[in-house]
């Protein structure tokens, strides 16, 4: 292990391939990876189906979305994100159980939001686009670099290890970290 001066990064750098390595098991079809992936990403997918459909229908649509996750599995790309992989089927069924509510009246800004560029106006996209760079300069800058980097100019988190001179463990937890934080922080200005 490499020290980068960020005296916490190495402690997480053991913790990381752990949580990198829950995908290839789930991928595998290991049942302790199904439970694991539920309890970690469960409260992600809950959150954000909560902001799409009435309260009653959520807690029915995680169970949908971790079934699928199961029946999934050997679909998963271990390669990719399981979180954006979870919440890509978490979306896809939030818009089924809308679909399905026709005897409810669904507000459109929710369908907007939900579907993509062909609901939303140019005011949203540019709202939230501005939310993102007020929450991305509020980050530290070594978290805040290596976001850039990889969202910005599609580096691979070998390629930034390699362009910033750190270990890909380095970058690695770098990422995850910056990832709760800007998370964290575009939640709590919604909610302001």
């Amino acid at each position: 292990m490499t020290g980068t001066g960020e005296g916490s990064d190495s402690e997480e750098v053991f913790v990381q391939p752990a949580a990198d390595d829950l995908g290839e098991r789930l991928n595998r079809g290991q049942p302790e990876a199904l439970e694991e992936c539920y309890r970690s990403l469960g409260p992600l997918v809950m959150s954000y189906l909560s902001r799409y459909l009435p309260q009653p229908d959520v807690e029915d649509v995680v169970q949908r979305v971790f079934y699928e996750v199961w029946r999934a599995h050997d679909r998963y790309d271990p390669a990719l994100s399981l979180r954006g992989w979870v919440l890509g089927i978490a979306r896809k069924r939030a818009i089924d159980q809308l679909r399905k509510r026709r005897d409810v009246v669904v507000p459109l800004e929710s369908m907007r939001e939900i579907t993509g560029d062909d609901g939303r106006e140019v005011a949203e996209r540019l709202g939230w686009a501005d939310e993102m760079r007020a929450a991305l300069n509020l980050l530290p800058d070594l978290q805040r670099k290596v976001l850039e980097l990889a969202y910005f100019d599609d580096y691979t988190q070998t390629e930034i290890a390699a362009a910033l001179d750190i270990p890909l463990g380095t970058v690695k937890t770098r990422t995850s970290r910056g990832l709760q934080r800007l998370a964290g922080l575009l939640e709590r200005g919604r909610t302001m």
